[in-house]
């Protein structure tokens, strides 16, 4: 078994707000990707954080009746992620960074799953996959649940944890990244409403509340009325920690205003989060191990 690595002093992290628009080549994709990330790394990024299906942007590329119905565009995406891949693994090479780049539906021995890759400077790539699909994504766009179960990520930059959207919104599913060494996890989304949002949003804090850990949020932006996937998209990036008077007094480290595309960009200090795990005003990440956690079974009391 390998020796989790040890996570760096400092990270600088950047997430995206990403703004889907429509294509007239594959060209036009390349360049747009490429000036994200040089602007990311310009600005000293080490890891950067694409969102939730960002990868749908490419069903611009079809033609019309080729994306006539949610079946037909997933179909129609499937023969551009080799390139997407490529595209991304040239990235993080040339710019000698980290790069989570957006999940696509990926059509697996004709099963479709929500699968997102972390990309290392020297072209190494790992897959992640979503574990809890949200109603659209089962009953209309009949994308499957990941069946690999919760993974975390030994890199360069320390141990990382990625919950993709509706993931951050189960408490236990992180939970076992972090008891896996998970500092950092990772959160692309795609919500095409304000509530939807919202909702990522209150995961991802609490998550980092919960764990005492580092949650970065990177989201969709905009309408595409070509897609029946991803026709409607709002939120705005974020950066979150624990909260604690030494650190924030309310864990937002960094986040952007809503529906403003851009990088939100933090340096995280792990020093600074084994301290407040050590001697915080509470000690969230360590009291999950008490029996009122972990004993089965609820008690009842009669009051009459």
């Amino acid at each position: 078994m390998s020796t989790p690595p040890v996570a760096r002093p400092t990270v600088r992290i950047a997430a995206c707000a990403y703004p889907i628009e429509k294509l007239s080549s594959f060209a036009q994709y390349e360049d747009k990707q490429a000036r994200w990330v040089e602007d990311a790394s310009r600005q000293g990024a080490q890891l950067l954080v694409f969102p939730e299906y960002g990868s749908m942007e490419l069903s611009s590329l079809l033609a019309d009746d080729a994306r006539s119905t949610l079946a037909a565009e997933l179909a129609g995406v499937q023969p551009l992620l080799p390139r997407m891949l490529e595209l991304f693994a040239s990235l993080s090479t040339r710019f000698d960074v980290h790069i989570l780049s957006p999940s696509f539906p990926e059509q697996l021995a004709g099963v479709a799953r929500n699968r997102a890759r972390l990309h290392a400077p020297g072209g190494q790539a790992v897959v992640v996959e979503k574990q809890q699909m949200t109603r659209f994504e089962s009953e209309e766009w009949g994308i499957a649940a990941g069946e690999s179960g919760a993974h975390v990520i030994d890199s360069a930059l320390g141990t990382i944890g990625v919950a993709i959207c509706y993931d951050s919104e189960f408490p236990l599913l992180v939970r076992r990244q972090v008891e896996a060494g998970a500092d950092l996890v990772l959160v692309p989304s795609c919500t095409e409403t304000l509530a939807g949002y919202h909702r990522v949003e209150i995961g991802s804090r609490a998550r980092a509340l919960e764990n005492q850990c580092y949650v970065a949020q990177a989201p969709t932006l905009g309408k595409a009325p070509w897609s029946h996937a991803i026709d409607d998209n709002h939120g705005a990036a974020g950066i979150y920690g624990p909260v604690d008077s030494a650190m924030s007094s309310d864990g937002v480290i960094a986040r952007g205003p809503i529906d403003v595309p851009g990088w939100v960009i933090a340096e995280l200090d792990f020093d600074a989060l084994a301290r407040v795990r050590a001697d915080g005003q509470v000690r969230n990440y360590r009291d999950w191990s008490r029996p009122a956690h972990v004993a089965g079974g609820v008690g009842r009391l009669a009051l009459r």
